[in-house]
Parts: structure tokens; sequence; C-alpha cells
């Protein structure tokens, strides 16, 4: 059995849910449907930012071994208006970290994007950190050659029906098209 990592905020720890409804879960019914070999493990903590994964991770890379590592960080980074270099930085020293210490692990990278109405900025502000924002994750993935979802949020993001009454979290329906987002990229790079 080789395990699969899922490193991230409230989006991955499936925020407001019942246990099973998160998007790791998802895929992990999709993985036995297919009779893949492999164990999801959900790490995702609410409110968790880049630094805060940065600080946590040694913890996370002790407990087994890694095969897969989907990182999908960085969103309360976003919403506090944390300098995109940081976080770039932040999310960098992960991947080195996965790669120093399991150096076979698959590392797939989750992008983020922020809406325009939400951070500390003023219009023109946050036009322009939220366009550089969106653009460090695709960097990232291409400066590692990382498998790269592209939203995370694709479908869900600003769809009243698919998020929990914050507006922000996905509710069950919106955790299964995360999960469809991610098992599109990760699918095509398992091995039975």
């Amino acid at each position: 059995m080789k395990n699969i990592i899922f490193f991230g905020d409230s989006l991955t720890a499936g925020y407001g849910l019942r246990a099973g409804d998160d998007f790791p879960a998802h895929i992990q019914r999709q993985l036995d449907q297919a009779a893949l070999p492999y164990k999801a493990f959900n790490y995702g903590v609410s409110g968790e930012t880049s630094a805060g994964g940065r600080q946590r991770l040694p913890t996370i890379l002790a407990r087994q071994p890694v095969d897969v590592f989907v990182l999908a960080l960085g969103a309360n980074d976003g919403l506090r208006g944390i300098p995109v270099r940081e976080t770039a930085q932040n999310l960098q020293f992960i991947i080195d970290e996965v790669k120093r210490r399991f150096p076979q692990a698959l590392v797939i990278l989750a992008g983020l994007e922020l809406p325009f109405d939400l951070g500390p900025f003023g219009a023109h502000q946050l036009a322009r950190y939220a366009t550089e924002f969106k653009a460090l994750f695709r960097t990232l993935a291409e400066q590692n050659s990382l498998p790269f979802v592209p939203f995370l949020l694709q479908g869900v993001l600003g769809r009243r029906e698919l998020n929990l009454p914050d507006g922000v979290h996905p509710n069950a329906a919106g955790q299964k098209i995360l999960a469809e987002n991610v098992w599109a990229v990760l699918s095509a790079n398992l091995t039975p």
C-alpha cells in the first residue's frame, strides 16, 4: 500500500462537514473503486497558512513514508494579504523538504485564485495582488516540474449552492467537485 498525503487548510480538511465528505475521502473511494493500492491521509488544518504548514511539515513527514504529496496550501495567505513572495518561499520549502526526505515521492501542487471581493486591499491593489497570487502556483509547478491542479476551487468558487453559508468553504457537493479537480491530475500520475 502506498501513501498519499493531502497537506492543506480548511479546503482539504472539509471544514464544517461530516467526516468522509472532504475531498481526500472522495479520492480514497475513487482509489478503492479503481483497485489502486493507495491510502489517502488528510492532513488539512483549518486556518493554516503556508508558514504554519512549513512549521507542521516535519511532524507529518515523520508519521509514515510518503509516495504522493498533494500540496494545497495558500488560501489563508491570500485572504490575509501575506506577501506573494513569502507564500512562494514557504511552499518552495515544503516542496524541497518533501523531496529531500522522500526523493521518489510525487509532489502535486494545487493552484488557487482569490475572488476579487476579498482581501485587505483597495480595488487596484487587490487586482494586482490577485494576479500575482494566482501566478505563483503555476510558476512553482513549472520551476519544480510538478503535476499541477490549475485551480482547486474550479467550478465551486462563487457558486452559492456548492458552498456553506459563509460563501467560502465548499459544502459536501462542492467537495465532490474539488475531488474531481484533483483526481483529474492525480489519477494521470499514479502507478498501479
